[in-house]
């Protein structure tokens, strides 16, 4: 698996600090992006939390996220979660270290009382002593939060910093990409109440007491006040792959105030989807965005491919990407009348700004979100095997227009023609690839070089 080394670097560890005034949380931030350009150490926010407990619960979930592996479980992982600031609230995020299991914390404006937002994405430290120190704050207990050091700080700072290189695997940079893309397509399926969720969520299989009953996808459909399971999909169900994944939820699930969740259109053909579970919080949301399989990482699905393939996608990124602003919601129709693109185009150029980590997608406000990835995040389109194999056959030769018609066209492997036809905008292909997945993970490497091979004449 492709990988750099990602190092965070730290004036110092991420803690609660204990002061006669009271307990501040000190969350450190390493290598961000501002509007003024890349920073070292940006300052997010500082102020109080008005749920400190719950705030806490919160973000412990999105670090258990980081820390966990679903499949192949063995391996280690952890990257420290990232934070956005928009003005109005703060979003921390994670995947877990298989990439199926995307988390986010949103702190709305009711979570935070202090001086305004600021503008800007770093990632923060989240260590073992702060997870104890978070485990420990009482619900009465006021709670200063502070993420990233004051100027002065960063200004006068001459002791040893803390440091920490981990492996950054491209598929954990192209998974921000591909989750905002299937988000987009998700509607609300079902609410649940607070005792109804609690219930629900507590009658799921654990983490390792039941791995027979979580190899194959559940599917869980309203059924009165609560939700019900089936071994099959039915329309309005929703997809529960890896059901043992939720177990992280258990941290927040007494201070619930309610469950939404959310998914594609399904029938009863219909192959497993993700999904996203969202637990609403005094002042906050806590959204955890499941893959198909645990076996399966969002970096895989394909569904950026179409708009990297696309006629004028770059340019019209391009133009898109000077008009964000870290806006808490990114409208298409404003942006559409602002540059003067049709809105088909203008949410192409945000799925290709989502490949370089710049676009989220948040499924309560039917909406997308500006951020800035701390990192190389271009390396997520340049090493995405299947745009760079169709790039290949194209530079090969492989790929002849016209065949049978002017909507088919032949791509030679290794003597084998598979053949790729064109019908209402939608591509098939005689491969193996289509005929295991149908679509549903996104075009073959076949398909993908005849729309660059079209684009290139």
């Amino acid at each position: 698996m492709p990988h750099a080394a990602q190092t965070y670097t730290y004036l110092r560890p991420s803690a609660v600090h204990s002061t006669a005034a009271g307990d501040t949380l000190s969350l450190q931030t390493s290598g961000g992006v501002t509007p003024a350009g890349a920073a070292e150490h940006p300052r997010i926010f500082e102020g109080f939390l008005t749920s400190p407990r719950i705030a806490a619960s919160g973000l412990l979930c999105v670090a258990d996220t980081a820390a966990a592996r679903y499949y192949r479980p063995e391996r280690p992982a952890s990257l420290d979660p990232v934070v956005t600031g928009d003005g109005g609230r703060l979003r921390f995020e994670s995947f877990s270290g298989c990439c199926g299991v995307y988390a986010r914390l949103d702190l709305l404006e009711e979570a935070l009382d202090g001086d305004d937002v600021r503008h800007g994405t770093t990632n923060v430290d989240v260590n073992a002593p702060l997870a104890d120190a978070l485990n420990r704050i009482g619900p009465g207990d006021p709670l200063h939060l502070e993420v990233g050091p004051d100027e002065l700080t960063v200004t006068t700072f001459d002791g040893p910093v803390v440091e920490k290189k981990v492996p950054l695997p491209d598929r954990w940079l192209r998974g921000f990409a591909e989750t905002q893309v299937i988000a987009s397509g998700f509607d609300l399926r079902a609410e649940l109440a607070a005792a109804d969720a609690v219930r629900f969520l507590r009658s799921l299989p654990r983490p390792g007491a039941a791995r027979g009953a979580s190899r194959g996808a559940l599917w869980v459909v309203p059924a009165g006040r609560t939700l019900r399971t089936t071994a099959r999909p039915v329309p309005g169900a929703v997809c529960l792959a890896g059901p043992e994944r939720l177990a992280v939820l258990a941290r927040v699930l007494r201070h619930a105030t309610g469950l939404r969740i959310y998914g594609p259109p399904v029938t009863a053909g219909s192959e497993p989807a993700a999904s996203a579970w969202e637990v609403l919080l005094p002042g906050m949301r806590l959204t955890l965005t499941l893959s198909p399989d645990a076996a399966r990482g969002f970096s895989g699905e394909g569904g950026v491919l179409d708009a990297l393939a696309s006629e004028g996608s770059a340019d019209d990124a391009e133009l898109v990407s000077v008009l964000l602003a870290w806006e808490p919601t990114v409208d298409v129709a404003d942006l559409a009348a602002q540059s003067g693109l049709t809105a088909g185009r203008v949410r192409a150029a945000l799925t290709r700004l989502g490949t370089a980590g710049r676009i989220g997608y948040d499924a309560a406000e039917a909406a997308y979100f500006h951020r800035e990835l701390p990192y190389d995040t271009g390396r997520a389109e340049r090493h995405n095997p299947r745009l760079r194999a169709a790039q290949a056959l194209v530079e090969a030769g492989a790929v002849r227009l016209g065949g049978d018609g002017p909507a088919t066209a032949t791509v030679t492997v290794d003597g084998h023609v598979h053949r790729v036809r064109s019908t209402e905008g939608r591509q098939t292909c005689t491969c193996r690839w289509w005929a295991e997945h149908r679509g549903g993970r996104g075009p073959c490497k076949h398909a993908l070089a005849v729309r660059i091979a079209r684009r290139a004449g």
